[in-house]
């Protein structure tokens, strides 16, 4: 298998991931002071929407497309 057809695979995969569980909410960084007995803490949370899953399958298969021209 040529490298593009690996990416575009793992590519469909991730994007299948993220429309069949219809979007993928993370924590991206967590922040925490302590000061005496308080301590306050900090979530950056994001979301990863199910459009960008649509956009990883439609680009995995324009790149598995490509890699089995190329072969």
């Amino acid at each position: 298998m040529r490298p593009l057809s690996i990416i575009g695979i793992l590519l469909i995969i991730a994007g299948a991931v993220v429309l069949v569980l219809r979007g993928i909410h993370y924590t991206k960084d967590r922040d925490s002071v302590k000061v005496g007995p308080l301590e306050v803490s900090a979530e950056h949370r994001g979301f990863i929407p199910p459009v960008a899953g649509a956009i990883a399958v439609v680009l995995g298969i324009a790149l598995v497309a490509v890699g089995q021209r190329r072969s």
